[in-house]
This record gives structure tokens, sequence and C-alpha cells, in this order.
């Protein structure tokens, strides 16, 4: 008998570190553009020479580019499919190096000086800068979404049975972090080191790291495999099989987490993109502070998290704090839509919505398995990634239209619009966690109980 890694607590915590700190550069690369909209859309050569003159609608083209390439290609569903069948090893290495390949790209677009406008779908006339960075985004958020999937599935592999809503929660806190500092600190050392390019290098640099820890993971991944063997047990993935997607298709629990993910992540994520500029338009925060009040978002839930994730894993509860937090979520948006502009009221929001952000995905992400057979997850995660990317491509460049509408002569954007739309993505949230508590009361899933077996 060989004692499994996951069972001594010191292996597991470390594992679950490794592969935290290789998401935490993922996510500090996807928003670190996000802050830097004011230069990004501000005139050639202004800004002391930083802007670069991206239009409302060419940053809308961009932020969504993100997904396109997972929804459009079905990349990201194919993901699923090779990491369940292939296993994790194999598919957190590719993914890490994909990221890293689309993070060179993009710093290649942003560093140089390009020529010329290309049509492209959902963009219409795009500077050629934006196509190419938009080509790299896109490679990076196949990357990314990947190894989001195989990060969510390892969690699963080693802590089940054991602290899995605080194993996700503290996953989710790390990754959080990667995009607070990307919020707060990418516009200042854009202005200080020469441009929106040295942000991105930064960004690829970190990339590279976590292609490394990857690979400190896989030796781990493996010897927790050969003790599995050893020990005679079956818990290793039994590999995927076309017939067994009857299992996810016909469940309606799991179409409920994934519409509810669609919706809430519709309502967070693409908001940080534009959070930047909404602080100074609407609230009139000067432009090099305006990214630290979005940045108060992913640092609240660096602490509230893992907090919802140890209830949830201690009493249970899991569809009810997704119900509070669709509510916030709603609640938020309509008073960001309302004509008040005082700065302190924005702030107060956003720790609302940071709320919100710790409490859906602390029980959101560990309710999946209790819903789907192991031998699945790595498809249903591929899934519902694959509905939220829809959500994280379309909306950003919705957005964008909208903005660009209402956008005066002098420059000045009225928000409105677009936190409508928001506060409707919260509202459609609050009507699915609630029907995905009706679901779980008629098919037992067990989302209302605690995850630590005693």
């Amino acid at each position: 008998m060989q004692v499994k890694l996951s069972n001594t607590p010191a292996m597991r915590w470390t594992a679950l570190i490794i592969v935290s700190v290789a998401m935490m550069f993922g996510y500090f690369f996807t928003d670190v553009m996000s802050p830097l909209e004011p230069l990004l859309t501000a005139a050639k050569g202004s800004e002391g020479g930083l802007g670069l003159g991206w239009s409302s609608l060419e940053y809308g083209f961009f932020s969504g580019a993100y997904g396109l390439m997972n929804v459009y290609l079905l990349l990201l569903f194919f993901g699923g499919i090779i990491l369940d069948k292939y296993g994790i090893r194999f598919t957190g290495l590719t993914s890490t190096l994909l990221m890293f390949v689309g993070a060179i790209v993009k710093w290649y677009a942003v560093k140089g000086n390009f020529e010329g406008t290309m049509w492209v779908p959902f963009g219409g006339e795009c500077q050629m800068q934006v196509v190419l960075a938009s080509l790299g985004f896109a490679i990076f958020g196949v990357g990314c979404e990947i190894a989001g999937i195989t990060v969510s599935k390892v969690i699963v592999k080693w802590f089940t049975g054991h602290e899995l809503a605080l194993a996700m929660g503290l996953q989710v806190a790390l990754a959080r972090i990667g995009t607070a500092v990307a919020l707060g600190a990418s516009l200042p050392i854009a202005r200080a080191f020469g441009g929106v390019s040295a942000s991105v290098g930064l960004g690829a640099a970190c990339l590279c790291i976590g292609v490394i820890a990857f690979l400190v993971y896989n030796v781990m991944d493996k010897k927790e495999d050969a003790a599995t063997a050893a020990n005679g047990s079956t818990e290793v993935d039994e590999g995927f099989k076309f017939a067994d997607l009857k299992i996810l298709f016909l469940n309606k629990g799991f179409w409920f987490i994934t519409l509810l993910c669609l919706m809430f992540y519709a309502g967070v994520f693409p908001f940080l993109k534009f959070a930047t500029k909404l602080m100074v338009f609407k609230y009139n925060v000067n432009p090099d502070l305006a990214g630290l009040i979005p940045a108060m978002l992913p640092f609240g839930t660096i602490f509230l998290t893992p907090f919802f994730g140890g209830i949830y894993d201690k009493y249970g509860r899991g569809a009810t704090l997704m119900i509070i937090g669709s509510v916030l979520l709603t609640l938020v948006h309509i008073t960001f839509a309302l004509p008040v502009s005082s700065v302190i009221l924005a702030i107060s929001v956003m720790i609302v919505l940071g709320v919100a952000f710790g409490l859906v995905p602390s029980a959101m992400w560990p309710s999946v398995p209790k819903i789907i057979p192991m031998k699945l997850l790595g498809t249903a995660y591929a899934v519902i990634f694959y509905i939220q990317n829809i959500g994280l491509s379309m909306v950003p460049m919705l957005i964008g239209s909208v903005n660009e509408k209402n956008t005066d002569a002098s420059g000045v954007i009225n928000y409105t619009d677009s936190m409508t739309i928001f506060a409707a993505f919260g509202a459609i949230a609050v009507v699915i966690s609630v029907l995905l508590l009706i679901e779980d009361k008629k098919k037992g899933y067990g989302l209302e109980e605690a995850n630590i077996k005693k």
C-alpha cells in the first residue's frame, strides 16, 4: 500500500498552490489591458506619446476576442474532451503553453506600429494593430479557459471528501489577486515604463513562470496516480465516451448551473473591462487612480470566496449562497445605472459587488461534482466555460457598441443603458438560481449539504 499524496494535507495544499499560481498569472494577463482603455482609446501620440488611437468599438471587439475561438471553433469544448481522454498532465501543460504563445503575439502587436485596416467579423473595419492584438488575446483565451477547467478537475481530484469548496475558494482568491494587481498596477506601470507594451510584456513573463509551475505539478500528479494504481483503486479517470454526453445534456440541474454561470459572469467580467472609464466619466475620478476602485472587487473576493467556501464545506447551503449573490449583483448594477455621481457611493457599491463575487463562485464551482461524475467532469466544466465564453465574447462587443452610441461630441459617455443591460443579466441570474434550488430539492443533488464528509 502506498499513501496517496492527496491524503496528506501538506501535499494536497502544495498541489493547489502550484496550479493556482499558474492560473493567477493567467487572470493577471486577462485583465492587464482593462485599466489601459484610456491609453488605448486616446488619440495616437497623445497622453505623452502613449495613446494608441483605438475606438470604443475596436476596444470592445478586442475585449470580446478572448472567447471567439472558444465559442466559434468549439476549442474549449474539445479541450474538455481532451482533458477527460488524455488526462490532467497533458492538457494542463498544453493549455499553459497556449497562454504564453498568445501573450507573446499580443505583446508584439501593442509594441509595434502597424499600418492599414482589416475587416473582421463582429468588429467591422479595425486597425491592423487591433486585429493582431485580438488574435493574440484569442489564442491566450483558448489556453486560459482550458487551463481553468483543468485546474478545476485537479482540485476535485485532490480535495473530494476534504475541503473542496475551501480549496476552490482559495484558487479563486489567488486568481482575484492576479485580477486586482492588473486593475490597480497596469496603468501606472504603462505610464512609468513606456506604454501599453510594458504591462503586457510583464504579463507574458509571468505566464512563462506559469508554464514552469505546471511542469512541477505534473511530477506530483504522476506520483498521485502511481499510488492510486498501486492501491488497486478505480479512482483514475475511466476515459471519455461520446455516449456519456447524454448524462450532461439530459441533466436539468447541470443546465441551471451553466446558465447561472453565463448570466452571473456576464454581469461581472465584461463590466470590469469598462469600469475604469466609468469611474472617470461618471464619477469624475482621476484617471491615474480610477483603476483602483474596480480593483477593490477582486481584493474583496480574495478573503470572501474562501470564507464562503468554508461555510459551504461545513454547513452546506450552496444553492442559497448563489441566490443571495445573484440578488446583490442585480442591486449593484441598478445602482450604477442611477443618475448619481457620488464617489463614496461608487466605492460602496463596488464593495457589495465584491461580496456577490465571493458568494456565487464559492458555491457554484464545488456544486458541479455533486451533479456530474468524475469521468465527465472535464467535459462538464468545458461546456460550462464554453457557454460562459459566449457571454465573455459577445457582451463586451455589445457594451462597446452601446457606449459608442451614447458618446457625445466631447467624448463623454452616458453609461445608463449599459448598466441597465448588466442589471438585466443579474435579474436573470436570480431566477435561474431559484430554479436550481427547486431542482436540488427534487433530485437530491446535495447542494444544500456540507462537503466535508465525517
